[in-house]
């Protein structure tokens, strides 16, 4: 177990984090404009970076409350410079969530820091580091339906409402997945400090596999449909509509063609 303290420089932003940050705001600005000549790819761009900057920020705010719970060490591993390199899997952390968005519009939880847990004390810190990541999804997709519950929508350009609306869809679906108590979830880290020593050696073999498990619950058509209705209901109380979504989505995947109700 490492003692190595946090320096200064452990703390310092990544020109990886930056990057891609920069490449975010460029594309979103190019999809406001409409300076892109292909609309399409500048939305696919801006959410994709968007989505990246939030699984960094999902990643930090779990360290970052681990740091101030006691786990000294999440600064010598680069946790706190919001460089998703330094995660502990990077392709379950980064390129998997991405490639789901791709595949299903669905904003598939990432892969971990790695916390310390021995060097925390307390029930509710254990549980606060584990919801601090879905709270941040929480907080990305008000942060991205505010435009919309707040009635701010006039002068908003089409193709950046949509895109705006798709992000907004892979924060909640995040969110949604990331608190459901199944091992291997931020669902089950709130919930595992308070049960018996003996039902966590119990369901821990069963952790490696918790989101391959929810990945095959959501190809179930009945599965898929009560969960997405779950998605809908949030996102319309939240002033934003499925045809907004779907647009989204539509010009995300611009390689396969837009449809004509959502040209821009």
């Amino acid at each position: 177990m490492t003692t190595t303290a946090t320096r200064p420089g452990d703390r310092r932003v990544s020109p990886v984090f930056l990057g891609i940050l920069a490449v975010s705001g460029v594309t979103g600005w190019a999809t406001w404009t409409g300076f892109a000549a292909v609309p399409g790819l500048a939305v696919f761009l801006f959410v994709t970076s968007a989505w990246i900057v939030s699984l960094c920020l999902h990643e930090y705010a779990h360290a970052r409350t681990a740091l101030h719970g006691g786990d000294i060490s999440v600064g010598a591993k680069g946790y706190l410079t919001l460089n998703p390199m330094k995660y502990t899997h990077a392709l379950l952390s980064i390129v998997l969530p991405v490639l789901f968005v791709i595949m299903g519009g669905i904003g598939l939880p990432g892969g971990a820091v790695f916390i310390e847990r021995g060097r925390i004390r307390g029930r509710w810190r254990h549980s606060l580091i584990s919801a601090a990541g879905p709270l941040t999804n929480v907080l990305f997709a008000v942060i991205c339906t505010a435009p919309f519950w707040l009635g701010a929508l006039d002068g908003v350009p089409p193709a950046f409402r949509f895109a705006l609306a798709f992000l907004a869809l892979l924060q909640v679906t995040a969110a949604i997945l990331n608190f459901l108590p199944v091992p291997g979830l931020d669902g089950y880290g709130v919930i595992e400090p308070w049960l018996s020593h003996g039902v966590r050696r119990q369901v821990e073999p069963f952790a490696p596999f918790g989101l391959l498990f929810v990945f095959a619950l959501l190809w179930v058509p009945s599965v898929n449909g009560v969960f997405f209705d779950m998605v809908d209901g949030v996102l319309s109380a939240l002033g934003i509509e499925e045809i907004d979504t779907y647009c989204g989505f539509d010009l995300f995947r611009f390689w396969q063609g837009t449809d004509e109700y959502c040209g821009v």
